[in-house]
């Protein structure tokens, strides 16, 4: 009967990455750059479709429709997070 010794159980979990290879994640100004960017296509996306259903280019109104409750919403996101980042703001100048 062999016995053979034990091999080292390595977890690549657990190992540590190498800091060339470690990226960074895009924080809370990137994320909140990009939602302004896409509130601000729907919104030109919506204009350009009133635009187009007025002048009788485009005779949908279902998609004119979607496209304006896109914008809408986007926009209502986009006031209510700037009303919450306004809040935080107070409460952390309320601090003593």
């Amino acid at each position: 009967m062999l016995i053979r010794p034990l091999k080292p159980v390595s977890t690549p979990a657990l190992e540590m990455a190498p800091a060339s290879k470690v990226q960074a994640q895009p924080g809370f100004a990137e994320h909140l750059k990009a939602s302004l960017m896409t509130a601000n296509a729907l919104q030109h996306q919506s204009s350009t479709a009133q635009q187009e259903l007025a002048t009788g280019r485009n005779g949908n109104i279902h998609e004119t429709l979607i496209a304006m409750n896109k914008a809408d919403v986007s926009f209502r996101m986009i006031t209510q997070v700037r009303n919450k980042i306004l809040q935080a703001y107070q409460e952390v100048m309320r601090m003593q």
